[in-house]
């Protein structure tokens, strides 16, 4: 490996670090609202969270012979993101693949389907996000349509070879790859600034005057009608 190139993934591990340390509802909210993933999502994987370049997947209804084959040409540091045909009721992941995405040194999966093995896949420890846990096996059809790091479509979110994806316990959100250096440095500055609102709330334990929302509603009821006011409440 070049020196120009050794650097270069010394500095794209940094951006993938930073974004690990930002979270994904931080990375939403500083890309102005984009990426997320349906809620459906979740971390199957307890305690586990991901950060990586995509690598995508996509291929039939009911079957994750595409899923192999995306895991042989995923590297270190890699996120395999799969779209399995809209048919989420299969086990398209399992302890056997998680040990090949751990002993490849992948960051994480995320599949648009259910995955199995939910115990094992925690212990192994590779990050898994997926629609949720489901018995059913998978057939592995060697002609079944598919690809490997193609455009997919996750929840109205499109996700290419090389995005950033971030997961953790609030969902997963993936940024394209042009634009995660501006969403990392705007997520910086957010994360400064919530810190700097802790540290005012600790001392006050008002978010309205320091959020700078309205006190009470624009069109608060009157005694008069028979309603109790807001702030009356208790």
């Amino acid at each position: 490996m070049t020196t120009a190139a050794a650097s270069g993934r010394a500095e794209d591990a940094r951006r993938l670090h930073r974004a690990a340390l930002l979270g994904a509802s931080t990375i939403h909210e500083a890309s102005g609202g984009l990426g997320a993933l349906p809620t459906g999502i979740r971390p199957i994987t307890s305690g586990l969270t991901l950060a990586g370049r995509a690598v995508t997947v996509s291929g039939p209804a009911g079957d994750n012979l595409w899923l192999h084959r995306g895991l042989a040409m995923a590297g270190p540091g890699d996120v395999l993101v799969a779209s399995v045909g809209g048919h989420h009721e299969a086990g398209y992941w399992g302890e056997l693949l998680s040990w090949g995405a751990r002993s490849r040194g992948l960051a994480g999966v995320v599949v648009d389907g259910c995955v199995r093995d939910s115990d094992r896949l925690t212990a192994i420890g590779v990050p898994v996000f997926a629609r949720g846990l489901c018995v059913r096996g998978t057939t592995k059809l060697p002609d079944g349509d598919g690809a490997i790091n193609g455009p997919i479509s996750i929840g109205g979110v499109t996700i290419a070879a090389g995005d950033l994806v971030v997961g953790d316990g609030d969902g997963v959100v993936a940024i394209p790859a042009d634009r995660i250096d501006e969403v990392l440095r705007l997520g910086t500055e957010r994360m400064e600034r919530e810190a700097q609102v802790v540290f005012a709330l600790q001392q006050s334990g008002s978010t309205i005057s320091l959020l700078g929302l309205p006190a009470q509603s624009v069109a608060e009821p009157s005694k008069s009608d028979g309603m109790v006011p807001l702030h009356e409440i208790r």
